[in-house]
Protein backbone atom coordinates (compact mmCIF):
# COMPACT_ATOMS: atom_id res chain seq x y z
CA UNK A 1 0.00 0.00 0.00
CA UNK A 2 1.21 3.86 -0.43
CA UNK A 3 2.95 5.32 2.32
CA UNK A 4 4.37 8.76 2.76
CA UNK A 5 7.06 9.41 5.69
CA UNK A 6 7.62 13.16 6.07
CA UNK A 7 10.51 14.15 8.67
CA UNK A 8 12.40 17.42 8.93
CA UNK A 9 10.36 19.08 11.09
CA UNK A 10 11.05 20.68 14.36
CA UNK A 11 11.85 24.11 15.74
CA UNK A 12 13.16 27.17 14.17
CA UNK A 13 13.51 31.27 14.94
CA UNK A 14 11.78 33.24 12.62
CA UNK A 15 14.33 33.51 9.76
CA UNK A 16 15.52 30.37 9.64
CA UNK A 17 15.03 27.80 7.54
CA UNK A 18 14.08 24.12 8.02
CA UNK A 19 13.94 21.22 5.00
CA UNK A 20 11.13 18.49 5.10
CA UNK A 21 11.19 15.16 3.44
CA UNK A 22 8.81 13.30 2.05
CA UNK A 23 9.99 9.27 1.14
CA UNK A 24 7.13 7.63 -0.36
CA UNK A 25 6.69 3.43 -1.20
CA UNK A 26 3.75 1.75 -2.52
CA UNK A 27 3.52 3.67 -5.62
CA UNK A 28 5.35 4.23 -8.83
CA UNK A 29 6.61 7.47 -7.56
CA UNK A 30 7.75 9.12 -11.03
CA UNK A 31 4.09 9.23 -12.02
CA UNK A 32 2.39 10.87 -9.06
CA UNK A 33 1.70 14.27 -8.65
CA UNK A 34 2.66 15.49 -5.19
CA UNK A 35 1.55 18.57 -2.62
CA UNK A 36 2.52 19.67 0.43
CA UNK A 37 -0.42 21.26 2.76
CA UNK A 38 -0.44 22.63 6.39
CA UNK A 39 -2.80 22.85 9.17
CA UNK A 40 -2.88 24.94 12.07
CA UNK A 41 -4.20 24.90 15.48
CA UNK A 42 -8.34 25.69 14.53
CA UNK A 43 -7.43 26.36 11.22
CA UNK A 44 -8.42 24.44 7.58
CA UNK A 45 -5.63 22.34 6.06
CA UNK A 46 -4.14 24.62 3.48
CA UNK A 47 -2.64 23.89 0.19
CA UNK A 48 1.44 25.01 0.12
CA UNK A 49 2.91 23.96 -2.93
CA UNK A 50 2.98 21.27 -5.11
CA UNK A 51 4.82 19.32 -8.72
CA UNK A 52 3.85 16.94 -10.67
CA UNK A 53 5.90 14.63 -12.81
CA UNK A 54 6.81 16.86 -15.13
CA UNK A 55 8.02 19.03 -12.66
CA UNK A 56 5.89 21.84 -12.94
CA UNK A 57 5.31 23.30 -9.78
CA UNK A 58 2.60 25.55 -7.85
CA UNK A 59 3.03 27.54 -4.58
CA UNK A 60 0.32 29.24 -1.90
CA UNK A 61 0.72 32.79 -2.52
CA UNK A 62 2.01 32.96 1.14
CA UNK A 63 4.55 30.86 0.67
CA UNK A 64 5.62 32.27 -2.56
CA UNK A 65 9.18 33.32 -2.61
CA UNK A 66 10.35 31.44 0.19
CA UNK A 67 9.28 28.25 -0.26
CA UNK A 68 10.82 25.97 -2.74
CA UNK A 69 9.45 22.04 -3.56
CA UNK A 70 11.43 19.71 -5.41
CA UNK A 71 11.60 16.11 -6.02
CA UNK A 72 14.15 12.96 -6.84
CA UNK A 73 12.47 10.38 -8.76
CA UNK A 74 15.09 7.94 -7.88
CA UNK A 75 14.88 8.46 -4.09
CA UNK A 76 11.21 8.35 -4.36
CA UNK A 77 11.44 11.68 -2.30
CA UNK A 78 9.98 15.45 -2.19
CA UNK A 79 10.93 17.85 -0.52
CA UNK A 80 10.00 21.53 1.13
CA UNK A 81 12.80 23.81 1.47
CA UNK A 82 11.34 26.50 3.93
CA UNK A 83 13.27 29.80 3.94
CA UNK A 84 13.06 33.21 6.05
CA UNK A 85 10.23 31.44 8.16
CA UNK A 86 7.81 33.46 10.34
CA UNK A 87 5.79 32.70 13.40
CA UNK A 88 2.70 32.30 11.38
CA UNK A 89 4.16 29.11 9.52
CA UNK A 90 3.84 27.13 12.45
CA UNK A 91 1.89 24.28 11.71
CA UNK A 92 1.41 20.83 10.87
CA UNK A 93 2.78 19.68 7.52
CA UNK A 94 1.48 17.19 5.34
CA UNK A 95 3.15 15.38 2.45
CA UNK A 96 0.10 14.15 -0.15
CA UNK A 97 0.15 11.90 -3.76
CA UNK A 98 -2.13 11.58 -6.58
CA UNK A 99 -1.74 9.69 -10.00
CA UNK A 100 -4.81 11.91 -10.87
CA UNK A 101 -3.68 14.24 -14.19
CA UNK A 102 -5.23 17.61 -13.11
CA UNK A 103 -4.43 19.83 -10.07
CA UNK A 104 -8.32 20.11 -9.17
CA UNK A 105 -8.27 16.55 -8.93
CA UNK A 106 -7.30 16.38 -4.90
CA UNK A 107 -4.84 14.03 -3.41
CA UNK A 108 -5.52 10.46 -2.59
CA UNK A 109 -2.88 9.74 -0.21
CA UNK A 110 -1.47 10.96 2.86
CA UNK A 111 1.42 11.44 4.99
CA UNK A 112 1.12 11.44 9.29
CA UNK A 113 2.35 15.14 9.12
CA UNK A 114 5.33 16.74 10.80
CA UNK A 115 5.49 19.58 13.16
CA UNK A 116 6.89 22.93 12.15
CA UNK A 117 7.10 25.71 15.42
CA UNK A 118 8.51 28.72 14.37
CA UNK A 119 9.39 31.00 17.30
CA UNK A 120 9.33 34.75 17.01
Amino acid sequence: QVQLVESGGGLVQAGGSLRLSCAASGLTFSNYRMGWFRQAPGTEREFVGGINWSATIHYADSVKGRFTISRDNAKNTVYLQMNSLKPEDTAVYYCAASPRLFWDQGYDYWGQGTQVTVSS
